[in-house]
């Protein structure tokens, strides 16, 4: 099974192709691995191993004063599970919808050094798959 962990190039031209104008909001999907993989990031691994949710939360947290500084907010984190109506075989262990004030200040936050530096080892860690898909209000 594959694992959509990280945007692509024609993923990155596509969202800037939208020309959206205005907030956007994230709509992730995220699978936790059983216990985090901190191979890529080991400088971030706790002492002890962790599950992959646990890592989410310490991404959250960390990543949280990232977000508000580039204006963006959390608005719903949800625990997700076995879809009503999709695929049975898919599930989905949490949900977010993150808004940002617009596609420039998303991307500007996501390649924020300091984010980079702190945050992001988590997720990676963290995640086994997921989904981001930007939203517009009609």
């Amino acid at each position: 099974m594959t694992g959509y962990l990280e945007p692509t190039q024609q993923s990155a031209m596509a969202l800037f192709g939208r020309k959206i104008a205005g907030s956007v909001v994230m709509l992730n999907l995220l699978r936790f691995r059983e216990i985090a993989d901190y191979s890529c990031n080991p400088e971030l691994a706790p002492a002890e191993a962790i599950g992959g949710a646990q890592a989410f939360d310490l991404y959250v947290e960390e990543t949280m004063p990232h977000l508000l500084k580039s204006g963006g907010e959390l608005l719903f984190m949800g625990a997700g599970g076995a879809f009503f109506i999709g695929p049975e075989e898919e599930r989905w262990d949490r949900v977010m919808l993150v808004r940002q004030t617009s596609v420039e200040a998303f991307i500007a936050f996501a390649s924020n050094e300091a984010y980079l530096t702190s945050a992001i080892g988590h997720r990676t860690a963290a995640l086994e798959d997921s989904r981001l898909l930007p939203l517009t209000q009609l």
